[in-house]
């Protein structure tokens, strides 16, 4: 495992009000410690060692709890917004330099319990300038977004939604750098837009993901974590 991951963490978190009004969705405690720490141990079990954090509203205490990421047993790098809000895109866009030729991208309030090294060689192996992750869905775990047919995305639209939508993005994608430095900067951009304009290329592959993904943008989101992981934790048998 190589590639380096920009983690996504630099929105407001309006739907968590008010537990996000004084701390940054990140840091939410969840089953006894903050997100975020959860998150970065997953990363580092699956052998990806090197993350850039996009930061935005709040973003100084995550920073500070995660410091240079040692505690962690990885190295983390933070990439700050300024005063005004860039978007998805757009912090990815200015984390370019610190991120090298091809990376990983997820959002800060996504745990995904997955195999990252089948993801990452899909992307190798596709040489496209993006991969998106994929998960039937069936509008079951959120609204579906995505027409996948024969291992192709067809369709990908976030808010004009149609029947044929099956699946759903799954919250990992992985990029050639150069499919995101054509954007000029600074811009307010959103991820779904390089999404698409990659797609209208024929630059955009597809990898299907069967596992459920878990996030904590709503109280719902929280409480389901929250269950998963203390079932985790717990010693076989009991």
């Amino acid at each position: 495992m190589s590639l380096p991951v920009a983690i996504l963490a630099g929105g407001m978190a309006t739907r968590l009000r008010p537990l996000t009004e004084r701390i940054p969705k990140s840091l939410i405690p969840v089953a006894g410690r903050p997100f975020v720490a959860h998150q970065v141990e997953l990363l580092r079990k699956n052998g990806l060692g090197e993350l850039v954090f996009c930061l935005g509203h709040l973003g100084p205490l995550i920073e500070k709890y995660l410091g240079d990421g040692t505690q962690f047993h990885v190295k983390i790098r933070y990439s700050y917004d300024g005063p005004d809000l860039l978007g998805t895109g757009g912090a990815l866009r200015k984390a370019l330099p610190l991120l090298g030729p091809r990376f990983f991208v997820l959002y800060g309030d996504s745990y995904l319990d997955i195999n990252y090294g089948q993801v990452e060689r899909a992307f190798e192996k596709n040489k496209k300038l993006g991969l998106m992750s994929v998960m039937r869905n069936e509008g079951k775990w959120d609204r579906s977004n995505v027409v996948l047919k024969e291992g192709r995305i067809l369709k990908y639209d976030k808010r004009e939604r149609s029947p044929e939508m099956q699946y759903i993005d799954y919250g990992l994608g992985a990029f050639q750098a150069e499919a995101i430095r054509g954007y000029p900067q600074p811009r307010k951009l959103d991820l779904e837009s390089i999404y698409q304009d990659l797609l209208k290329r024929n630059e955009l592959a597809a990898f299907e993901i069967r596992e459920r993904f878990f996030e904590i943008g709503s109280e719902a989101g929280l409480a389901q974590l929250e269950e998963y992981l203390r079932t985790k934790s717990r010693p076989a048998g009991r």
